[in-house]
């Protein structure tokens, strides 16, 4: 996966604390040297998560 592509979380996923993260579309930004994949929704929130946890966004044209 390269960086900046739209990815969407698979139901109950949960980030590196624990806690579930919402189900919608994130920007993937990369993997950390730990294995955790960094996705953002906006500048200020983020989130790290299991990679297998990632699909492709499919996009939907109008």
């Amino acid at each position: 996966m390269l960086p900046e592509h739209n990815v969407e979380v698979k139901s109950d996923t949960r980030n590196h604390r624990g806690f579930f993260v919402q189900e919608g579309q994130y920007t993937f930004m990369g993997i950390d040297q730990s294995g955790w994949a960094l996705i953002c929704v906006d500048d200020a929130t983020c989130h790290y998560v299991d990679p297998d946890s990632l699909e492709v966004a499919t996009q939907v044209e109008a």
